[in-house]
């Protein structure tokens, strides 16, 4: 019996693929699980008018962990067009089932590792190796929106000035949520040796939410005196990044900042190919690549997989499996440095799985640890 039981979720469009490629690369790194499929994705929303059905749900919580490969969101307006005729006027409304996920199952932590890896054509510069902590469960992504206003909120005087056309979405922070978040990126520096930790905020602006932010972040770093402390501005933060990515190390900030922010530095380190995270709790976690479902490429054996392998890598190293996690980590860094095997994303002709066998192939040759970044290697 396999000491691991991982709920798989390969999705719409390219999730497939991508999950077929990490499973190949896990298989071949000597990691033993009993994977167990679930339904989610655009599929179920279409034809059972939810995403993320009870019965993928229940998987969740018979499970160890889960890996989700992509899901396609349409606006709404679409979503109302494809449900099933018999579905139509039940009034469903459709949400993202990752998001969905995250707050269920209080998966508190979106952890996103953005690394220049050695021998990429796509680095913006060679030495980036940053991590963005993003508060997964609350700010704008409560799914609280109102397309006309309320007649009650017009007790608010605020309301009031709003114009009669206007729509509401809800932004909600909390102290407990920031000073958790900030706490887990503080331990994580602490844990793999990083210097300095950012708090992204736009107190200046949004005076109560980012305000609780920001007081959080600031309390939690006092117990950190060890730790570099700074805070920024998130406009400023995108400048930055852009500008000086090599000075930041941790990152930590709410929801939809972090959402903005951990995409553009995956763009500095090559795109949404080489983009993953994991969405962790106290005692569950979803790894994931965060790129989308691709669906004009579904199919082909075209995308780069990379982004799905390394969330497996996170995902084994969650599990406690470091060396396993270590020695794919290296298997990454062999096939990217080499150059020999590349997506069309990185200027080559290779396919999905061409990328898989290649990882493989260096695990069954032998990993070399020098190649390991220097987080991986502490």
């Amino acid at each position: 019996m396999s000491k691991y039981r991982i709920a798989w979720l390969p999705g719409d469009g390219i999730g497939q693929e991508v999950s077929d490629a990490a499973r190949l690369v896990l298989d071949a790194a000597g990691f033993e699980a009993e994977y167990l499929a679930g339904d989610i994705g655009w599929e179920f929303w279409c034809k059972e008018g939810d995403p993320l059905p009870p019965r993928t749900l229940e998987l969740l919580r018979t499970t160890h962990c889960a890996f989700f490969g992509a899901i396609t969101s349409k606006p709404v307006a679409d979503a109302k067009r494809e449900l099933a005729p018999e579905l139509q006027y039940r009034g469903l409304t459709y949400r993202s089932p990752i998001v969905r996920m995250r707050q269920l199952l209080d998966l508190y932590v979106c952890l996103r590792p953005c690394r220049a890896w050695r021998g990429n054509p796509l680095n913006y510069r060679e030495d980036i190796d940053l991590v963005v902590f993003r508060e997964n469960t609350e700010g704008m992504y409560i799914g609280v929106e109102f397309p006309k206003v309320p007649e009650s909120f017009y007790a608010e005087p605020a309301i009031e000035r709003l114009p009669a056309d206007a729509a509401i979405s809800i932004r909600s922070v909390t102290r407990k949520a920031s000073r958790r978040i900030v706490e887990a990126a503080f331990q994580y520096a602490v844990k793999h040796r990083r210097r300095r930790v950012t708090a992204v905020h736009k107190a200046n602006v949004l005076r109560a939410t980012c305000g609780v932010f920001l007081e959080a972040a600031q309390e939690v770093a006092a117990r950190y005196p060890q730790i570099q402390f700074d805070t920024a501005n998130v406009d400023a933060m995108g400048m930055w990044l852009v500008k000086n990515p090599q000075n930041y190390d941790v990152i930590v900030t709410t929801n939809l900042f972090g959402d903005i922010l951990s995409d553009l530095a995956a763009q500095l380190v090559g795109g949404m190919g080489f983009a993953y995270s994991g969405n962790i709790g106290d005692t569950y976690a979803v790894f994931e690549p965060t790129h989308g479902s691709a669906p004009k490429y579904a199919g082909l054996n075209k995308v780069n997989p990379l982004a799905g392998i390394l969330a497996a890598k996170m995902m084994v190293e969650w599990l406690g499996e470091v060396q396993i996690a270590r020695n794919i980590e290296s298997a990454v860094a062999q096939l990217i440095e080499r150059g020999k095997v590349r997506t069309y994303d990185m200027g080559g002709s290779a396919g999905t799985m061409d990328i898989a066998h290649g990882v493989a192939e260096s695990l069954h040759c032998g990993t070399d640890d020098r190649l390991l970044s220097p987080v991986s290697r502490r």
